[in-house]
């Protein structure tokens, strides 16, 4: 069990450069080591000037940010997605404090104080950090474990408003210092994001599904099929992205997600609509088969967009599984050639790449079709819930300076970001 200032002398021995470059540095690059090494050394040092540098049992952890691979909107239909988590994360110093309040100072952000004496919803703590460090203690504690503090000092790289979801990585990230320090390790990823996803939808009032939360625990590339919400299947999907001459790219547009909570909403209610008319609540209750005979009624009750979501949903949740399979096989030309029907799909039948209450705000169709420009090879779709934000693009290494600057000349410095499939989710990186 070490210090602050053990872990921090570590650290800046290079003790810890094998876990940190398993993180960070996946393509081998010593830079991208270095600056992984500093950052941790960095936040060690926050968590010393704050809380005191001979704290003891002191240990870095990390939550990573997600990435949507496959099957865009089919989760809270019951669908089949594939997700990945991405080598930008939140990384937190954290250590017990022998009191029984939860102490967190993240970088950018005021100070908060929990106290594990009260661990009820508060109406007025919705929508902020606090509500999930409350709703993750609180539902550790109902699984039976004796909780206990801790002091944190936590910073982030996952970018804002990118769909890589910051929200999961946080859950993440808190779940994984409980666990380590209220339950001896004993929480598995998959518990850990059910954690993650209850704190959402309980205390922080986001009805989300739970892909966020898998995505960023279990780590790498993760095939989920959410048949039964309550025990989702979850598999390791085994491939080494690093070595498919592909490079991940998430673009951001700029355009703000304000907004449009209608947009997303209605994709649920048409979605919902169509099940309805079987007498289902999810499309994955209806067969194939059944929607495309009852297509005409369904135009008639329900309206074409619906009919066209639906479509897409059907047509995603199988591809998901295509691509978890294509990828298990090592051929990553099917996967791309996946990637792309997929957002064909959503740009088609969708329909979330841009929001008819807004027609001069059409930036993933302007990045889409730039991407489409720039690469001869690769692939490109909506990254996430779509209307604005971000896109995913595939491309070819050495065709990445090159859509790089194609792709900021358009929208801006700095925001075409180059990321990698990390192989492991949530975890303690260092002791």
């Amino acid at each position: 069990m070490s210090t602050c200032s053990q872990l921090l002398a570590a650290l800046k021995d290079g003790a810890h450069n094998q876990a940190l470059a398993a993180l960070y540095a996946l393509d081998g690059s010593p830079q991208r080591l270095d600056a992984a090494r500093a950052r941790a050394v960095r936040t060690t040092e926050a968590f010393a000037a704050q809380y005191g540098a001979d704290a003891e049992g002191a240990a870095l952890f990390s939550g990573p940010g997600r990435t949507e691979i496959g099957g865009n909107h089919t989760d809270h239909q019951h669908g089949r997605v594939l997700c990945g988590s991405v080598d930008l994360d939140m990384l937190a110093c954290a250590a017990p404090n022998g009191l029984n309040a939860v102490r967190i100072v993240s970088e950018g952000y005021p100070a908060l104080e929990i106290s594990l004496d009260d661990l009820a919803p508060k109406k007025g703590e919705e929508n902020t950090s606090a509500a999930l460090v409350r709703g993750v203690a609180a539902r550790i504690a109902e699984l039976g474990y004796k909780l206990s503090g801790f002091d944190a000092c936590a910073c982030s790289t996952v970018l804002s408003g990118s769909g890589l979801s910051s929200s999961a990585a946080y859950e993440t990230l808190v779940g994984n210092i409980f666990n380590h320090f209220c339950c001896g390790d004993r929480l598995d990823p998959v518990t850990i994001a059910k954690i993650g996803q209850y704190a959402e939808n309980v205390y922080f009032g986001k009805p989300c599904g739970l892909m966020d939360q898998m995505g960023s625990s279990v780590g790498g590339a993760v095939f989920i099929d959410f048949n039964d919400p309550a025990e989702p299947v979850v598999k390791r999907v085994d491939y080494d992205f690093s070595k498919s001459g592909y490079a991940l790219c998430i673009v951001d547009t700029g355009s703000s997600h304000g907004d449009l909570t209608d947009d997303y909403a209605a994709v649920t209610r048409e979605m919902g609509a169509v099940a309805a008319h079987f007498g289902k609540s999810v499309l994955r209750d209806v067969s194939v088969t059944d929607f495309r005979a009852a297509i005409p009624a369904l135009r008639e009750e329900c309206g074409d967009r619906a009919v066209l979501r639906a479509m897409h949903f059907y047509d995603d949740d199988r591809r998901a599984e295509l691509e978890a399979a294509a990828l298990q096989n090592g051929d990553f030309d099917f996967f791309l050639t996946l990637v792309d029907q997929s957002g064909l799909s959503s740009a088609l039948h969708l329909q979330n790449t841009w929001s008819v209450h807004d027609t001069r705000q059409q930036a993933i169709p302007l990045a889409l079709a730039e991407a489409k420009r720039l690469l001869d090879t690769g692939a490109a779709r909506v990254h996430g819930g779509g209307f604005a934000g971000t896109i995913q693009a595939w491309v070819p290494n050495g065709d990445l300076a090159q859509f790089k600057a194609g792709m900021e000349a358009l929208f801006g410095e700095n925001k075409c970001h180059i990321l990698h499939i990390r192989p492991q989710g949530g975890c303690v990186v260092a002791e």
